[in-house]
């Protein structure tokens, strides 16, 4: 069955607005698998099943809504924190102010780099696990991506890194459209954590694949902040082996439009999964719109995974939660756990969740919840009574809501550093 004609038009004027970049062979071939992807799907269309909560227009059309280059207060995130440093302006790698990419136990490649090789160890990765994350949900802007993006980094982990890698994307032009694609290869015992920071362009289309071997362990921690006006979709595909560990975690606030989607596979026996956010939208500095789609899929045994989203909403800012835990047959011993809440403290504000589960096997302990509510007049009122002022109050309780999310980072001086962002960001919404 072919598309409808107006899903088709839009997708071939997008793909005339853009330039597949020259590359080498293995990578050539990837984007042309790509775009072969992208033809018969389409690009996603809000009358889509998982586009219906989210209109994907701006993010689909040839024309980049412009976004005023944001005025940083503060340092930046994770400037605390002892890191190799990788920058892209725009969507460009900038090596002048990047640190030198030699780390003990990680091999570090600029994607414009290696691309220009006929052959690299990314061949059996980029776009392969995009691929794979095709099915059952089309994601057809992760495979416009796979075809065009020019810039990025792959990381093959070979031993435990001493340090992170920050990825840090600044903008600088208003009308920057970024196509960024990452590809992590953590090999057997291999243990790396990557920090990501900055809002990238006014329009960011960005793929993370990662690979985590037997015993490997992968911890991602991301700030998406900063400029008001961005939109953004981004994509994490992640496939685990045995023993294996995979935990990220985002923190968002600001952006008209922020859609963030992951996809993982748990393909080997005792696997940790955790995949948590928390986003703070306020509508007063313009539109604000958040949506969450995780897709688990569980296919070894005595595999573990989380969702934990925390959405904090005012002034007419919508939160959307889309998660699904798929057990498949043999899946026995599954412990999956879903949570979504949102915290509205207003009445103009809206979240909206759609939590599924779907089990195959019949030994395993899943469980799904999702509650939007108004923040908790009792105790407010018991903050209030011992001489906090309303505004302060709320904020405390605001911090506490989202902690849940907070704590599913494991180093401390990271989660620390992101918990301060988060303070900083209420305070300079009280002044």
């Amino acid at each position: 069955m072919g598309l409808p004609q107006q899903k088709l038009d839009a997708t071939e004027e997008r793909l005339a607005a853009i330039q597949v970049p020259e590359s080498g062979a293995w990578l050539s071939d990837a984007r042309q698998a790509a775009l072969g992807r992208v033809r018969s799907m389409g690009l996603p269309h809000a009358r889509d099943e998982y586009w219906k909560y989210t209109r994907p227009q701006t993010l689909v059309q040839p024309e980049v809504p412009h976004a005023k280059v944001f005025q940083a207060y503060e340092s930046a995130v994770f400037d605390d924190i002892e890191r190799l440093r990788m920058v892209f302006v725009d969507g460009v790698f900038d090596p002048e102010a990047s640190d030198d990419l030699t780390l003990s136990g990680v091999e570090i490649e600029p994607l414009h780099a290696a691309g220009a090789a006929d052959i690299h160890w990314a061949r059996d990765l980029y776009g392969v696990l995009e691929a794979r994350g095709q099915s059952p949900v089309e994601r057809s802007l992760a495979a416009l991506n796979t075809a065009c993006a020019n810039a990025g980094v792959l990381i093959r982990v070979t031993g435990k890194a001493d340090r992170p890698v920050n990825l840090t994307y600044l903008h600088q032009t208003e009308d920057a459209d970024v196509v960024i694609h990452n590809v992590v290869k953590v090999e057997e015992g291999g243990d790396l954590t990557l920090l990501e920071n900055g809002p990238g362009g006014a329009r960011l289309n960005k793929v993370m694949e990662v690979d985590v071997a037997d015993g490997g362990a992968f911890h991602h921690v991301r700030t998406q902040g900063r400029a008001h006006e961005r939109r953004a979709a981004t994509h994490v595909f992640a496939r685990l082996g045995r023993e294996s560990t995979f935990k990220s975690f985002t923190l968002t606030v600001n952006g008209a439009l922020t859609r963030n989607e992951a996809v993982i596979e748990l393909t080997g026996d005792d696997a940790v999964a955790h995949v948590a956010g928390a986003a703070l939208g306020d509508g007063a500095s313009g539109d604000f719109h958040h949506d969450d789609t995780v897709f688990i899929t569980h296919d070894a045994v005595n595999c573990e995974s989380r969702q934990v989203f925390k959405k904090v909403l005012r002034n007419g800012a919508v939160g959307v939660f889309q998660g699904k835990i798929l057990v498949k047959d043999g899946a026995q011993k599954t412990d999956g756990y879903q949570i979504s809440q949102s915290l509205l403290l207003d009445d103009d504000s809206q979240f909206l969740a759609k939590p599924e589960l779907e089990i195959y096997a019949d030994d395993v302990a899943c469980s799904h919840g999702s509650t939007s509510g108004a923040i908790d007049e009792e105790g407010l009122f018991y903050l209030r009574s011992r001489g906090v002022p309303r505004e302060i109050a709320t904020d405390l309780m605001v911090v506490a809501f989202v902690a849940e999310a907070i704590d599913e980072i494991e180093d401390e001086a990271i989660a620390a550093d992101v918990l301060s962002r988060l303070q900083a960001w209420l305070e300079r919404r009280r002044g």
